[in-house]
């Protein structure tokens, strides 16, 4: 991957806080307005769908706070999870074709009471 990446955040940052929760299939997990903006935007939904799928491990989902960022260009992408910035990757995956838009954009994965939340860092 390109050595510096569009923030793909930034179109998403008046995003601080949320109005809505919306389910998931899996419905041990949610996602926020802004999560719901970016997908719609990019066609995404696979994308929430990834971060879902990784929740339904005991080495994943016993995380409460997960940071999952994709690198797209050049149609390809890379997921990654860590626990923290200074943590190591606990999860990469390689997407060998994407319509994502090239740049990089951060997603987090939060415990709440009773769910998993995905969420935008804007609305953290």
């Amino acid at each position: 991957m390109k050595g510096s990446l569009t923030n793909l955040n930034d179109s998403f940052s008046h995003f601080i806080g949320t109005e809505n929760y919306y389910s998931h299939l899996i419905r041990t997990c949610v996602f926020t307005d802004g999560v719901k903006a970016m997908a719609d935007q990019y066609q995404a939904y696979w994308l929430i769908d990834v971060v879902v799928s990784y929740q339904m491990t005991k080495r994943i989902k016993c995380i409460p706070f997960q940071i999952w960022r994709i690198n797209s260009t050049e149609g390809k992408a890379v997921i990654e999870m860590r626990q923290d910035i200074d943590q190591p990757v606990l999860v990469r995956q390689q997407i060998p074709f994407t319509d994502f838009p090239e740049g990089s954009l951060q997603l987090y994965c939060i415990d709440d009471s009773e769910c998993k939340v995905i969420l935008l860092p804007s609305e953290y």
